[in-house]
C-alpha cells in the first residue's frame, strides 16, 4: 500500500531537501552533493513524452542558459526508465539531466507521489511539483499543483529574486 502524505507530513520551506544518487539519462548519475554550491531546480513530472511534462521539458532547457547565469541548475524527475528519458530528450533535444526514479524512492521522499484522480478513477502517481533548494541544501519554494504555462518563467523570477 503506498504512503500517502498528508500536509504535515510533507516538507517544507526551511527543511533539508533529502540526500539522494539515482540514475539519469545517458548512463550517468545524479546526486543532492552534485549541486552543492549552487542552486538546484528539482521538478517532479508524471511521464515522459506527454503534452504538458513535454512542454515543461522543453521551457526548462529553452532556459537552462538563464538558469545557469543565476548559478543554477535544473534536474526533472519521473519515474519512467533511464531508456525512455534517452528517447524523451533526443527526440526534443532536451539539454537538461532527467533522474529515472523507477522504485519510486526519490518521490514518496520528497512528498510528491500522491493520490490522483481522472475520469472518475482513483489512483497513484507523481504530482506536477517543483523544488528550488539553496546551494546550502535548503528548500527555498515549493511549487505544488503546478500548471504549466508560464511556469518557467517563474521560477526563474523567484531565482533572480534569490540572487539580487
Amino acid at each position: 500500500m503506498a504512503l500517502r502524505y498528508t500536509e504535515d507530513m510533507m516538507i517544507s520551506i526551511g527543511d533539508n531537501a533529502p540526500q539522494f544518487t539515482l540514475s539519469t539519462n545517458g548512463g550517468g548519475q545524479f546526486s543532492l552533493a552534485d549541486a552543492a554550491g549552487k542552486y538546484l531546480i528539482l521538478y517532479f513530472y508524471p511521464k515522459d513524452d506527454t503534452p504538458g511534462c513535454t512542454k515543461e521539458a522543453i521551457g526548462f532547457s529553452e532556459e537552462r542558459a538563464a538558469f545557469e547565469a543565476q548559478n543554477a541548475m535544473v534536474v526533472g524527475v519521473s519515474r519512467d526508465t533511464v531508456k525512455k528519458h534517452d528517447k524523451f530528450i533526443s527526440k526534443y533535444d532536451l539539454r537538461i539531466p532527467l533522474i529515472a526514479d523507477e522504485d519510486g524512492s526519490l518521490c514518496e521522499a520528497f512528498g510528491t507521489w500522491v493520490e490522483k484522480q481522472m475520469y472518475g478513477k482513483t489512483y497513484m502517481g507523481i504530482e506536477r511539483v517543483t523544488f528550488l533548494i539553496s546551494p546550502e541544501g535548503k528548500l527555498l519554494q515549493i511549487w505544488r499543483k503546478v500548471k504549466v504555462p508560464g511556469h518557467v518563467d517563474e521560477v526563474l523570477a523567484q531565482l533572480q529574486s534569490f540572487n539580487s
